[in-house]
């Protein structure tokens, strides 16, 4: 899927084989690294190579581009009730600038107003306040605890999930029909 998402300050854009090396760059620092569930440490521009190679048809992946720099990675994994499991993860060199939560931002938007998915889901491990954080600013709903595997620690770690429905008044104006003032579908 050809996509490009524009925000003020990012580009979010297809992955192509040429990253490998800036992803493996990135991904390779233990503090990106050990708070993703899919990235093992240490991590090479053959495991890049595998990765960008592998995203499967259920998968939307984007690089995350500021003034032309890869910077890191957003997307989701579509569920079977047409929902969505969101995701993302910024090179260190760029943290505490709100790029994720922009970039988190534009995905949503395009998964609600777009492909008018009516739930989005994340989680994130519970000692990784920093995502925390994002997925505050972004208005999801904690929804519970539960556990999830993290490639670089090679352990199943206490997690915490969340939801986000979408808007009741993006709905209405999807449809068509007036709706109530309520924050969610």
């Amino acid at each position: 899927m050809p996509l490009t998402i524009q925000t003020p300050r990012l580009t979010l854009r297809p992955l192509a084989l040429s990253d490998a090396s800036g992803v493996a760059r990135l991904a390779s620092d233990w503090d990106v690294a050990h708070m993703t569930g899919r990235i093992p440490y240490p991590y090479s521009i053959v495991d890049a190579d595998a990765w960008i190679a592998a995203i499967a048809d259920d998968e939307l992946v984007r690089a995350i581009d500021l003034d032309g720099t890869l910077i890191g990675a957003v997307g989701y994994v579509a569920a079977a009730d047409g929902s969505a499991d969101i995701g993302y993860w910024i090179g260190k060199p760029y943290w505490g600038q709100g790029l994720a939560t922009e970039a988190a931002t534009a995905l949503m938007n395009h998964c609600f107003r777009v492909e008018r998915r009516p739930r989005l889901t994340c989680c994130h491990f519970a000692d990784n306040a920093a995502s925390a954080r994002v997925i505050a600013k972004l208005g999801f709903r904690r929804t519970g605890d539960c556990t999830n595997w993290c490639e670089a620690r090679h352990a199943e770690l206490p997690s915490v999930r969340y939801e986000k429905k979408r808007p009741r008044r993006l709905l209405a104006s999807l449809t068509g029909r007036a709706g109530r003032s309520s924050e969610h579908a």
